[in-house]
């Protein structure tokens, strides 16, 4: 009897399977042509993205050009060792924190802000220069962006001048380091704050209107509207962001900080990124920059977990 019923079973699983598999084939030639356009998508994080992880080994290796990936011999987590018994270690930690905790605060409300009030503004022509000239920024190179740092907040540069005449000392702000993260973040919320605010436009666009009928019957204004209505509306896309914004956490793009600092304000704009074009692009270091690589990837990737795990726990949102 166990043997017939052992057999029932797997022929049953079988069919699931050869069922599952006939409506799998259906879908793709019912939807040929979808797939043909996501096809080039797929091979390019294949081939850009999934293909370089086979180097991560190199982050356990005595790397060499000469050897190659599989010829350089094995020395196990020593890099790792290396990386947190660094004199810089908690610096390159706390920098790469305190930038991303201080752009969550600031940067990452204020599209949020903008979209808000934005979607207040009753003049079609108004909403469209307000727009254009926030989304602007967004469009200039982040060489010229510093570059226009650099010359207006110079000691002779316009902010200083301005700074004079109300009988203020002039200040260094690209040199001295307390001024390093106030810089990078507010220019950073300049340059990105009209156009992160698109997604949470869109958003708003595909909330029922009928709902904002209701409330101004029962007697809502615009600010009830804003706080019952509108972001109850776009709140998925808030957590899902914030869960992506997580997840990013212990990574600060290196171009802009490589622009902005020098050894003077190492002490608070030295950041991981950083770190790693000094010693893998510049010291050739290219093991051990692997290493550092790979520890900010896997805490980056636990970071998102948690904060999704978090979301599904308080929220109905999450990211799966």
């Amino acid at each position: 009897m166990p043997n017939v019923q052992g057999n029932t079973a797997k022929t049953a699983t079988g069919n699931r399977a050869d069922k599952k598999w006939s409506m799998i084939k259906k879908d793709i030639v019912r939807n040929r042509y979808i797939y043909l356009i996501l096809l080039p998508v797929v091979a390019y994080y294949i081939i850009f993205h999934y293909g370089p992880m086979y180097g991560l080994q190199i982050a356990f290796k005595d790397y060499g050009l000469a050897d190659g990936i599989w010829g350089s011999p094995w020395m196990g987590f020593a890099h790792f060792e290396s990386f947190f018994g660094n004199y810089y270690f908690w610096r390159l930690i706390r920098n790469t924190l305190l930038i991303n905790i201080y752009e969550l605060l600031f940067a990452f409300p204020a599209s949020i802000i903008l979209a808000l009030l934005l979607n207040e503004i009753r003049r079609s022509f108004f909403k469209r220069i307000v727009q254009t000239i926030s989304y602007l920024p967004h469009f200039i190179s982040i060489v010229v962006v510093v570059g226009m740092m650099i010359d207006f907040f110079a000691r002779d540069g316009l902010v200083n001048h301005l700074l004079g005449i109300f009988g203020l000392e002039p200040i260094a702000f690209m040199q001295e380091p307390g001024w390093f993260r106030f810089m990078y973040v507010s220019s950073g919320v300049w340059q990105g704050i009209g156009w992160g605010s698109i997604i949470y436009l869109a958003a708003i666009a595909n909330i029922d209107p009928t709902l904002y009928d209701a409330a101004r019957i029962d007697g809502a204004g615009r600010w009830k509207q804003t706080l019952h209505i509108t972001l109850p509306g776009i709140m998925p896309t808030i957590v899902i962001l914030l869960i992506l914004n997580m997840g990013s956490m212990l990574s600060v793009g290196s171009e802009k900080i490589i622009l902005m600092y020098n050894p003077m304000t190492y002490e608070t704009a030295d950041v991981i990124s950083t770190y790693v074009f000094r010693k893998g692009i510049l010291g050739a270091d290219f093991g051990y920059t692997a290493a550092v690589g790979l520890f900010n990837s896997v805490i980056s990737f636990i970071l998102i977990v948690l904060a999704n795990s978090i979301s599904k726990r308080v929220s109905e949102h999450k990211l799966w």
